[in-house]
């Protein structure tokens, strides 16, 4: 099972740009589809907003679509999300796991102001 440390989370002005990382750790990283989930203030669920497969095909929730960038480096055993344009309703802790989920990790936190 992969087990996954998210990083990069912070506050951040509407308009801006924010990078979050993921370290992954397990055997079956290279061949899993890996996304970046997020839990809205008031949220009871996780939602998915961005993944990719092993072979690197992604796809987007249409709240993030044309904002976000989900890569993976496989070498690194890492996922980063690119985020631009953000938004006050992007505001959420996220995190990444496997799809489907397996062991969460702490999250990071973003906050987006106006």
């Amino acid at each position: 099972q992969v087990q996954f440390v998210e990083s990069g989370g912070g506050l951040v002005q509407a308009g801006g740009s924010l990078t979050l990382s993921c370290a992954a750790s397990g055997r079956t990283f290279s061949t899993d589809n890996i996304g970046w989930y997020r839990l809205t203030p008031g949220g009871t669920q996780r939602e998915l907003v961005a993944s990719i497969s092993a072979s690197g095909r992604t796809a987007y929730d249409a709240s993030v679509r044309g904002r976000f960038i989900i890569l993976r480096d496989n070498a690194l055993h890492e996922i980063y999300l690119q985020m631009n344009n953000l938004k006050v309703e992007d505001t959420a802790v996220y995190f990444c796991n496997s799809i489907p989920a397996t062991s969460w990790g702490q999250g990071a936190q973003v906050t987006v102001s106006s």
